[in-house]
């Protein structure tokens, strides 16, 4: 009897777990929803929060459109706020996907018609372009450049024309969205404006439409860049002769003399090559390249050469940087007056200082805890500036170092210093991106420099953010509407993935110096 007890009960847990299996799959959805929405308002720290929030994450519900809502209002803190429009860029079915392009319409919010913007645009959506085209005439700009990008994302080549008016917006950054976001689609609509906009004043206009002339390959595009080659200087000159190179099948980069010979030569007869054309051209351009070496570019630093002339320095005095280089043989002919990693990198930087050319504006940064500008603004390189800032960077010391423990041991941490020495990354490069914080929504995005060379030894140890992912997503968000390169150098035994992620995803190189 027991027994059959036994096998009747495990008949029984059987049949309530293949019912649980065939219940729909929206049941469990509304049951976690339902508890978000009855728990969440107790969460308090941001850690909590998120994880609240991406509890979601396998929700394919509408009503997680209505639940998140509240959430993207939060702008006070960003961390729950892209958890939600992550968790919103995850629906697989059309409901919460119609659900939230009601949402769209029926909002007037704009943080929460921002985040469904960028939710749509991550997911991308589609199916609901009608919605999205109104967006493209709201006057919050920061909403036009968002409707932009989730047009794009829809992979719908037939936004074109809606997108087309904003590639003459008043406004920088929906310009820009729209001239790379036509690009992307690879229309040919861009063509006409981007050439318009190659002698814009806000140089990041520009930026994006020689990139939009460069991936659309048209001849019309020819003339006008030639003709921008002898406007343009530093780190845009080179922009437009890779464009020309990219659009012609040639190889003469900057060269404005070339252009204009071959321009004169050929401009009645010129044809653009085809995708097949230009790959074997620049197959048999790569057999060449080793006979012809490029000039000098007019900056070099630890062996990154730019052609830039608005640029900034960033180097790190964290505590580390006392350290000794572990590969001495790699430094022993440098003519540094020690092995110590801030040495190094001083006197590099010292160099590098002494060489520019009186045309380049620059400003230094250094960093551990605070960030530490050298002059408010970029300076000319003329004699006086650079004496004045080779002084400083001379006089840098790595804060709470290895020769401060002792004191520390000794229970002097105050003269130590020890928390003073920690590795603000997200801090240092906000600053030079002339962010001062959190966000994009201000003007603060039409920075100055073009240029940034950032040199770290270690993983980031303190800031707004610190979790080596967090800080490359915010400065590649931060840097999305600057369009500053950022060129990484790392130092020490640190795993450097990150610096390299750094490098990667805002135009940059990454040079390993060692340990």
């Amino acid at each position: 009897m027991p027994q059959a007890c036994a096998t009747f009960a495990r008949l029984l847990a059987l049949f309530a777990a293949l019912c649980l299996s065939l219940a729909p799959a929206y049941a469990g959805d509304d049951e976690i929803v339902a508890e978000f929405k009855k728990y969440f308002k107790q969460y308090k720290d941001t850690a909590t929060r998120v994880d609240a929030v991406l509890s979601l994450e396998d929700a394919d519900s509408a009503a997680v459109v209505e639940a998140l809502i509240p959430v993207l209002k939060l702008t006070e803190d960003p961390d729950v706020v892209r958890a939600a429009i992550r968790v919103l860029s995850k629906f697989k079915s059309d409901a919460p996907k119609a659900a939230l392009f009601a949402a769209l319409e029926a909002q007037k919010d704009e943080a929460v018609r921002s985040g469904l913007l960028q939710a749509a645009a991550a997911g991308k959506y589609s199916g609901a372009n009608e919605s999205l085209k109104k967006l493209l005439v709201d006057k919050s700009w920061d909403l036009r450049r968002r409707a932009v990008d989730a047009l794009v994302a829809s992979g719908d080549a037939s936004v074109a024309e809606a997108i087309l008016p904003l590639c003459a917006d008043s406004e920088p950054a929906p310009r820009c969205a729209a001239l790379e976001g036509l690009a992307a689609l690879k229309s040919t609509l861009v063509v006409k404006p981007a050439i318009d906009s190659l002698a814009h004043e806000v140089w990041q206009v520009r930026v994006s439409a020689i990139v939009a002339l460069k991936k659309v390959r048209s001849r019309d595009a020819i003339e006008p860049l030639i003709a921008r080659l002898t406007a343009e200087d530093g780190r845009l000159q080179v922009d437009v002769g890779d464009a020309l190179n990219e659009i012609t099948g040639r190889s003469f980069g900057t060269r404005i003399e070339l252009w204009q010979q071959f321009w004169g030569a050929y401009k009645d007869r010129f044809q653009i090559p085809t995708d097949e054309e230009l790959a074997k051209l620049r197959a048999k351009q790569k057999e060449e390249a080793a006979k012809y070496k490029p000039e000098k570019a007019g900056t070099s630093y630890h062996g990154i050469e730019t052609p830039s002339r608005r640029i900034m320095f960033v180097i790190d005095v964290s505590g580390s940087m006392e350290n000794l280089v572990v590969e001495k043989e790699r430094f022993e002919d440098g003519g540094y007056p020690s092995f110590l990693r801030i040495d190094i990198c001083k006197t590099e930087l010292v160099r590098t200082i002494e060489s520019l050319e009186p045309y380049v504006e620059f400003n230094v940064i250094a960093f551990a805890t605070a960030v530490r500008p050298w002059k408010k603004d970029l300076v000319k390189a003329n004699v006086v500036n650079k004496t004045a800032a080779v002084d400083w960077v001379r006089k840098l010391e790595a804060l709470g170092g290895a020769s401060k423990e002792d004191l520390a041991q000794a229970g002097l941490t105050s003269s130590a210093n020890l928390e003073a020495g920690k590795t603000n990354t997200y801090g240092a490069l906000s600053t030079a991106l002339g962010a001062g914080g959190r966000g994009t929504k201000d003007k603060a995005y039409e920075c100055v420099i073009d240029t940034i060379f950032f040199l770290s030894d270690g993983r980031p140890t303190v800031g707004d953010y610190v979790d080596p992912q967090d800080v490359a997503r915010e400065i590649r968000e931060l840097n999305r509407l600057r369009k500053v390169v950022i060129h990484t150098i790392a130092i020490g035994e640190f795993q450097k993935d990150f610096m390299k992620v750094l490098a990667e995803q805002n135009g940059g190189i990454f040079v390993d110096l060692g340990r």
